[in-house]
């Protein structure tokens, strides 16, 4: 009687959670495709609209390289402290709240984001950039971190497939934003960009409420401190960080590298910056698809990824010690190198957190996925925070292709300490399963 009970409840159990392996999609996980789709879509659009125009203006309204850089960093700090507390205490918010008000406060930013050109020049215009940054990075850190959570919970079997597939939108807001936003800044002027894009986010805002499935759950014991203690999670999450810087650096750099060596307006830069973008675009749902038809393909990927995205960097400028001269050419093939081993790098790196996460005895459900969330958003952020910081001081005082080549240098170091420890625990398991073979082998035969 108690066997039959306990089959009707775990048949009931699997029948509410819907899971990857039928070959139709249900309701829940069709509706939340389509929201997490539109918030990746619109969040990326919003965010990459800055990049070909607002590094110029600010330097009209009195803002150093290196203040650019800092401008750019302090989103990414805000954005790591919101994404460690949104990540722990996801189950107490609830994670369609959190994401909601996260679209609501980002979508208000960027329209105030929008008005800044009319503050006057010097330090005020500097600090209100500062603050609205910041409130908005506060906003997307939660909208971000319910997202991934919200994926791996209801794709729990094909997590690299869907965050694969969602970053076709992430890769279409990387790529509209940069042209659309200099194209409208070069038509209409600063504040048209965002005001468009901050009213897109803001509609997505209802949208989601009634698109968007809850999710009940409950808070886990485990903390972030017991995911660092494992070797091979801190060092995925120093690839994360090292690509993250990448995007950063080109956010602060790029634009104004380009317009100064190849005599290119904003609206050039914009399409310059779709071969970093499209290639990442096209290749992150094979990528994922493969990975998780493939688990033990990650690491490799991950490996293979940042050693290839280090040689883009080096190529990028390129490198002083190589004596190449700066080629426009040159620059766009190097930029869609990376944007391939970006994907390569980025989309296994999250579920194979998770997987790290439960070897080490973390419960399945929305708190442990909220952790690792938070943990993939804070490195991230760490990365946004160094990439344009430290890339803007080394372009100030040197030049971008210096810049460039530290940026690949490190990209290199990460995917070179990873793969040794990958090798070490391979080998360590190895050893185990013979010496379990030898032990389990019988001394005498016949």
């Amino acid at each position: 009687m108690d066997l039959r009970v306990n089959t009707q409840q775990t048949e009931n159990s699997t029948s509410a959670e819907p899971t990857d392996r039928s070959p139709r999609m249900t309701k829940r996980q069709t509706l939340t495709l389509i929201s997490m789709a539109s918030v990746n879509f619109s969040s990326m659009l919003c965010y990459s609209i800055l990049g070909p125009f607002f590094p110029n203006e600010a330097i009209k309204k009195g803002a150093s390289q290196t203040v650019i850089g800092l401008i750019f960093g302090c989103y990414a700090i805000c954005n790591l402290i919101g994404s460690l507390l949104m990540g722990k205490y996801i189950v107490q918010i609830g994670a369609k709240f959190m994401l909601i008000a996260g679209l609501f406060v980002s979508s208000g930013c960027t329209i105030m984001f929008g008005l800044l050109d009319r503050a006057p020049e010097g330090a005020i215009f500097i600090t209100l950039c500062f603050i609205v940054r910041s409130v908005d990075a506060l906003g997307l850190a939660a909208a971000m971190t319910s997202t991934f959570a919200m994926t791996a919970k209801i794709f729990p079997n094909n997590v690299a497939t869907v965050l694969g597939s969602l970053e076709i939108f992430t890769g279409l807001g990387l790529i509209l934003g940069p042209p659309v936003g200099g194209w409208f800044y070069h038509s209409f002027g600063y504040e048209v960009p965002f005001m468009l894009l901050g009213c897109l986010l803001l509609i997505m805002v209802p949208f989601n409420f009634f698109v968007l499935p809850s999710i009940e759950a409950y808070p886990s014991k485990y903390s972030f401190f017991g995911l660092l203690t494992h070797a091979k999670i801190v060092l995925i999450c120093f690839v994360i960080f090292t690509l993250s810087s990448g995007l950063g650096f080109f956010d602060a750099t790029l634009s104004l590298f380009a317009m100064k060596t190849f005599n290119l307006s904003s609206g050039y830069v914009g399409l310059i910056m779709l071969g970093l973008s499209v290639p990442y675009c096209l290749a992150s749902p094979l990528l994922g698809y493969f990975t998780d038809k493939y688990p033990d393909s990650r690491m490799g990927f991950i490996v293979a990824g940042g050693a290839i995205t280090a040689v883009g960097f080096c190529l990028l400028g390129p490198a002083p010690f190589l004596s190449i001269p700066s080629q426009l050419w040159l620059l766009i093939i190097m930029l869609g190198l990376i944007g391939f081993s970006l994907g390569m790098t980025a989309i296994p790196t999250f579920p194979e957190i998770i997987t790290c996460a439960y070897e080490q005895g973390y419960e399945e459900g929305l708190s442990t996925l909220g952790m690792v969330s938070g943990l993939f958003g804070a490195f991230w952020s760490m990365g946004m925070f160094y990439g344009p910081t430290v890339g803007g001081l080394i372009t100030q005082h040197l030049n971008f292709e210096w810049a460039a080549t530290v940026q690949g240098g490190i990209g290199f170091l990460a995917a070179f300490l990873l793969g040794v420890c990958s090798l070490c625990q391979r080998r360590k398991q190895s050893r185990q399963e013979d010496r379990q073979t030898d032990e389990s082998t019988p001394l005498l035969i016949g």
